[in-house]
């Protein structure tokens, strides 16, 4: 797989019919790796091995409802109270980060009310808050390190 800008990490891989699949320590279980996947699990341990959040606080690709469509987020930090610290959008390396990207997380994240939005095709990384009040993103330097309450 193509060599993104995250730090190294280890992974387990195996192969069904022909198709790689990669181990999802959040899901524990094997899944498809395609290109999204890729950066969705680099982003995981991203998140677990660079800034200590626990597995336990970390949940990956569940379905949401956004007026009144089902959509699926790419992970999901939460806060030990259930409220939801981080929303993350994974697109392919090959998919460049563009407005309707940060459209697509700001309309994930009226649902889920994150304190922190990350967009990363595993190239480039964007970290931002939401405004709500002025329907403004605020961008950050880089998302702040688990610290436990």
């Amino acid at each position: 797989m193509q060599q993104l800008n995250f730090p190294s990490f280890t992974f387990r891989f195996k192969n069904r019919e022909n198709k790689p699949l990669i181990f999802d320590e959040v899901r524990k279980k094997f899944v498809l790796l395609t290109p999204e996947e890729w950066v969705r699990q680099n982003c995981v341990q991203f998140l677990i091995h660079e800034l200590n959040y626990p597995h336990s606080l970390i949940n990956v690709e569940k379905q949401i409802k956004v007026h009144q469509t089902s959509k699926r987020y790419d992970i999901v930090v939460f806060n030990p109270d259930g409220s939801i610290h981080i929303v993350v959008e994974c697109k392919a390396p090959s998919i460049a980060i563009s407005q309707d990207t940060f459209d697509q997380i700001a309309r994930y994240n009226f649902s889920l009310n994150a304190t922190y939005l990350m967009v990363t095709n595993g190239l480039s990384h964007y970290y931002c808050t939401l405004d709500y009040e002025e329907e403004r993103y605020h961008f950050l330097k880089e998302l702040p390190s688990y610290v436990k309450k």
